[in-house]
């Protein structure tokens, strides 16, 4: 419990500016252009995961020469400090581009901590348990990412309907990162009292610790094959399904589908409270019939059910395909004086439809209106900014519900039994080092870029009218799962590595 409370509050930390993107982007990135700056922020959202591996490389060395439990203590106080430090940054209407390059440099501190976190908790509470529980009792380490983000949620919510929405959009956003610091205080005290884990203190005591863990790991061509397995067989593939089941699936119905914000909360923290327990179901499962084959078997059902999860998804919110009500919609206009041309007016108009099946639509075109009519561009006025915020009926609700507790069920195939895969892939002396570098790449890299990627791919295709355009950025997650299912059932056949301790 101690071990999972606090990975659980760095994670938090690490994913609040996640479930924070599209307010973030307003704030710290110029705002001429809303596009650009989501992108922005989403590439600075992935910056945390890139440096994850340097991470587990600084921190993993460390851990496996003083010990689990010291040095996770220190990545925990500067997951805390560079989270707090996120929610003083200065807007970027105040302090110009320092607002980004601060956000940057604090998220890059993020990365690196969580780094060297998940590697120390995974290895801690397995080293504790016995050898036929440890796909159980590590199950609820991978919990910690899923609450995370659910906590999260559920703190924006909070704050959400405690502040009206232009105190959430002027100062609110900055509550759910200042809550942190108490948060990690609670933590720092619980871990700070822990006990060393005793097979890394039965091997310190007995001077069989590594005095060159990166090099063990990675020197030595026949652990480092183990390495290479690890990351190209198994957290490559369950990196992509995990963030497309969580954040690419968020976005997707913020960005994509247009979904109102707090719905968008409310129904992804729904779907990760009845998901959450089958991490433990399926670390648990693994225990008796391997970790290899529930991975892989999550990894093939993700490949082939997503563009049919997200075809459904789409088709759900799709207004083209809705009924208005009659006499339902509204159109008003307001207008204000140009920030930078001052002859020229931003026409606002405002759109309220209600539609047969409960759900309805608000929209604010921002159009940009000279003295001699609306500026044209390509042939039709130009919007300065498009708000569109659909609230969807019960319904749809619920079946929108149902399709992400799907992808969690693939999410939980494949990240339940991960981290007793990946200890029981290495020796005591260089666990630490070892199993987090392959984690950190396969999560950090090809699993944080899938948004910024998936994004780039549906605006890509959106703009060159493909038929399809919203489904094009799963190509990502399916092609590197693909690979990964591929290498693991042919390289990582048989039993499962189990190094003895």
């Amino acid at each position: 419990m101690a071990s999972s409370l606090g990975t659980l509050i760095e994670w938090y930390d690490f994913f609040i500016f996640g479930s924070l993107a599209v307010v973030l982007s307003t704030k710290f990135f110029p705002s001429d252009n809303p596009t650009a700056a989501f992108l922005s922020t989403l590439a600075t959202f992935a910056a945390g995961f890139v440096v994850r591996p340097f991470g587990a490389l600084f921190f993993g060395r460390l851990g496996d020469m003083i010990g689990r439990k010291y040095t996770f203590l220190v990545t925990l106080l500067i997951m805390g400090f560079s989270t707090f430090l996120i929610g003083c940054v200065p807007a970027y209407e105040t302090i110009g581009f320092m607002a980004p390059v601060l956000v940057l440099i604090l998220r890059l501190l993020q990365g690196l901590a969580l780094g060297g976190e998940y590697g120390g908790a995974a290895t801690y509470v397995a080293e504790y348990a016995q050898p036929h529980r440890r796909g159980y009792w590590t199950s609820w380490i991978q919990t910690t990412a899923t609450v995370g983000l659910f906590v999260s949620l559920a703190v924006i919510l909070v704050t959400k309907t405690t502040l009206t929405k232009e105190e959430f959009s002027a100062w609110g956003w900055r509550i759910p990162f200042w809550i942190s610091i108490l948060m990690v205080g609670v933590s720092y005290v619980i871990r700070r009292n822990m006990k060393e884990s005793p097979l890394f203190a039965a091997a310190k005591k007995e001077g069989k610790t590594s005095s060159n863990p990166l090099k063990e790991s990675f020197g030595n061509k026949y652990n480092f094959k183990f390495v290479l397995l690890a990351l190209f067989g198994a957290t490559m593939g369950q990196g992509v399904v995990w963030y497309t089941g969580q954040f690419y699936a968020m976005s997707f119905l913020g960005k994509v589908m247009n979904v109102d914000s707090t719905q968008v909360d409310t129904i992804m923290a729904a779907s990760l409270f009845l998901g959450t327990p089958l991490f433990i179901l399926f670390g648990w499962l693994s225990d008796k019939v391997g970790r290899k084959s529930i991975i892989l078997l999550g990894m093939l059902l993700a490949i082939f059910a997503y563009r049919p999860i997200y075809r459904a998804m789409y088709h759900s919110v799709n207004l083209t395909e809705k009924t208005v009500v009659k006499d339902s919609e509204t159109l008003k206009r307001t207008s204000k004086v140009h920030d930078k041309i001052a002859t020229d007016s931003l026409i606002t108009f405002h759109t309220e439809k209600t539609f047969t099946d409960g759900s309805s639509l608000k929209k604010d075109s921002i159009v940009h209106w000279a003295p001699t009519g609306p500026v044209i561009k390509d042939g039709k006025p130009e919007a300065a900014k498009v708000d569109v915020a659909v609230t969807v009926d019960p319904a749809t609700r619920w079946k929108l519900i149902a399709l992400l507790f799907l992808q969690l069920v693939f999410v939980t195939m494949v990240y339940g039994p991960i981290a007793a895969f990946l200890v029981e892939m290495f020796p005591v002396r260089i666990r630490y080092t070892s199993m987090s570098l392959p984690y950190h790449i396969g999560n950090g890299i090809f699993g944080g870029l899938l948004p910024a990627v998936a994004t780039y791919l549906v605006t890509n295709a959106k703009d060159t009218g493909h038929a399809e355009w919203y489904l094009e950025g799963l190509w990502y997650p399916i092609i590197v799962a693909a690979v990964s299912l591929i290498i693991g059932f042919f390289y990582l056949n048989g039993k499962d590595r189990n190094v003895e301790d």
